[in-house]
This record gives structure tokens, C-alpha cells and sequence, in this order.
């Protein structure tokens, strides 16, 4: 059994806490993420300095701040794509820090799912495609994974879509086209970069409610990033990252 699969096999233990799980607040509630004394610089750059967070399961969590201020690299730091230069980040209690890069991939691929601003979609795929490459990279059969992968569109309105190139969608239809694919696999955990930061108003607004309403129904925990005070509303709790240190009750 390698590293990641000891994450998975701590998840399949807890299986049914989800609904049930204790929220921030509550004596017995245990981080589902968490982050001790983390430090990070990019260069002569520093971007986070000594910070300590605890993300709860079930929650969905806004971490706001202005441009520059260390959001998004407090964001990779949880999600294991970057690693701290001091300190450590954890998963269901267990370091993501200590773990190799084909065991965090590996992680990432089976716990977590992941929205970005402009999606990211790849354009040469088609909508249906897009959305079941997680499930194919997982080692799912091509035909039970695209079959998967139809039934998120149709959930998310987007049916009549599934054929159709990224180029060929709206701003709002390509964002939920992305976040089908972050919830496809059933991920405990979807990290969610300015997801509305590229779309109109009316648009942010069916993605932010979709996004909700989803993760609530299957107990994902979300943390998101946004610089949006409006997106923020739509969270349980918001902690401001300013100049690589959190602050805010929530914190």
C-alpha cells in the first residue's frame, strides 16, 4: 500500500461521516485540512508567514484578500500542489507535506477536485470529454466514464452542450462544465480558485448557486478563494489572507 492509498483508506473508514460531520465551533469537530506554522516564499518573495488554519468537513470555506496577498498559495499549499518551505499541511490528519510528488498527484487525483477562474478546460475536448478525463485517468473504462460524465452535464443543464468544444460555450456554461468535472469523481474536497472571476454577474451567480447546492447534497467540503465579496457570501465561513497572514473571527 503506497502513501496515497493510505489517505483513501482513512477516507473509506469515515465513509458515512460526511452528513454527519461536526462543524466548525462544535468541541468534537475534527479538520478535515489543516496547516501548522506555514511558511512560503517565491523567491526574495514571501508569501506566507507562520500560518495556522483548520478547514472543518462539510464546510464550504471563502478565503478572501487582495491580489498578491497569498490566497491562492495558501489554496496550493492545502490541495498539496505546492509544499511548504517551513511547517505542514495535512489531510484527515495525516502529513501531505512528508509525501512524494506521485503520492500527492495520486491524492489529488482520488480526494480532490479543482475549479479555476477561466476553467481550464482542454480545447481541443468537447464538454462530455472534459468531464470524464478524471474518471479516465483513474483507470475507468472510456464508456462508463463518459456515461458518467453525461449525467453531470444533464444535472448541471448541459446536456443539449456535451459535444461542443470549450470555444463553443459561454463564460458560465464552461465554468460549470468545470465544475462537473471536479465533482465527477466524488471528491471529499474541491478547491475553487476565483471560479467566478471571469463571468458576468448573472453568471457568477448560477455557477456560485450550482457549486452550493451541489457540494451540499454530497457533503464536499469547499474552500475557495475569491477576491468577491458577493461569491464569499455564499460560503459558512470567510478568513482574509493580507500580507501572508490570516485574520478575520473565522480564521
Amino acid at each position: 500500500m503506497n502513501e496515497a492509498t493510505l489517505f483513501q483508506a482513512d477516507a473509506d473508514a469515515d465513509a458515512d461521516a460526511g452528513a454527519g460531520a461536526a462543524t466548525p465551533g462544535t468541541t468534537l469537530a475534527q479538520p478535515i485540512l489543516s496547516v501548522r506554522g506555514v511558511h512560503r516564499s517565491f523567491g526574495m518573495d514571501t508569501a506566507l508567514r507562520g500560518v495556522d488554519l483548520d478547514v472543518f468537513a462539510g464546510e464550504m470555506l471563502a478565503v478572501m484578500g487582495p491580489s498578491g496577498s497569498g490566497k491562492s498559495t495558501l489554496l496550493h499549499i492545502l490541495a498539496g500542489v505546492l509544499t511548504p518551505d517551513s511547517g505542514t499541511a495535512s489531510y484527515r490528519g495525516n502529513s501531505v507535506s512528508d509525501l512524494n510528488e506521485a503520492a500527492r498527484a495520486e491524492l489529488r487525483l482520488s480526494e480532490f477536485g479543482f475549479i479555476f477562474q477561466f476553467g481550464q478546460l482542454l480545447p481541443d475536448l468537447s464538454a462530455v470529454d472534459n468531464v470524464s478525463l478524471p474518471l479516465l485517468l483513474a483507470g475507468q473504462k472510456r464508456k462508463a466514464a463518459l456515461r458518467q460524465a453525461a449525467t453531470w452535464l444533464d444535472r448541471l443543464g448541459l446536456a443539449e452542450h456535451a459535444a461542443k468544444l470549450p470555444s463553443e460555450l459561454s463564460g458560465g456554461q464552461a465554468q460549470r462544465v468545470a465544475i462537473a468535472r471536479a465533482l465527477v469523481t466524488a471528491p471529499r474536497v474541491v478547491f475553487a480558485d476565483e471560479p467566478t472571476g471571469s463571468l458576468d454577474s448573472f453568471s457568477a451567480e448560477q455557477v456560485m448557486v450550482m457549486l452550493t447546492e451541489l457540494s451540499r447534497a454530497s457533503g464536499t467540503t469547499v474552500v475557495l478563494v475569491t477576491h468577491d465579496a458577493r461569491t464569499a457570501a455564499y460560503a459558512d465561513r470567510e478568513i482574509v489572507v493580507r500580507d501572508g497572514r490570516i485574520s478575520g473571527a473565522g480564521a
